[in-house]
């Protein structure tokens, strides 16, 4: 009967232990995925910096290179359609710059969000393997154990 307690008791312990190595796990791995979506979304905010740091200088340049050649224009005695089509022109690019520099921010945008759909997955997977079922204590297994015992000893001592 103290043996059947004793096992009993050490299949507690052993789920205890095994119940807290998988919430240390789990916990290591929801660090680990909220610092991987921490950095994946710090890095997309930089880039979203950058390409409105790009936006803004190329409408800066842009505007520049408008007003030069209107003083250059105006200096030179020239004016009407060939003026504008310059202006427009100049326009154009500008537009096509900023236009390639958001489609590439959204290309950009797109590949970050199946990255981190794959994290999520990767988390979700990682979870469901560090939190496998933990068996409790076997009382039954336990009790016919302890019996299978007492019967064998009880068939030994017998014929004594």
């Amino acid at each position: 009967m103290a043996s059947m307690g004793a096992q009993i008791h050490g299949q507690n312990q052993q789920a205890k232990a095994q119940a807290k190595v998988q919430a240390n796990a789990s916990a290591a791995e929801r660090q680990r995925y909220l610092q991987e979506v921490s950095s994946m979304r710090i890095q997309q905010g930089q880039e979203e910096v950058a390409a409105a740091q790009r936006v803004n200088e190329s409408a800066r340049k842009a505007r520049e290179a408008r007003a030069t050649a209107r003083v250059s224009a105006g200096e030179a005695g020239v004016a009407g359609l060939s003026v504008d089509a310059l202006i427009n022109d100049l326009t154009r690019e500008e537009a096509s710059y900023n236009f390639a520099t958001q489609q590439q921010l959204q290309m950009s945008n797109v590949n970050r969000t199946m990255q981190l759909d794959q994290a999520g997955l990767g988390f979700t997977n990682n979870m469901l393997r560090i939190n496998k079922p933990i068996e409790g204590p076997d009382y039954l297994g336990t009790a016919i154990g302890g019996a299978q015992t007492g019967l064998s000893t009880y068939s030994v001592t017998k014929d004594f």
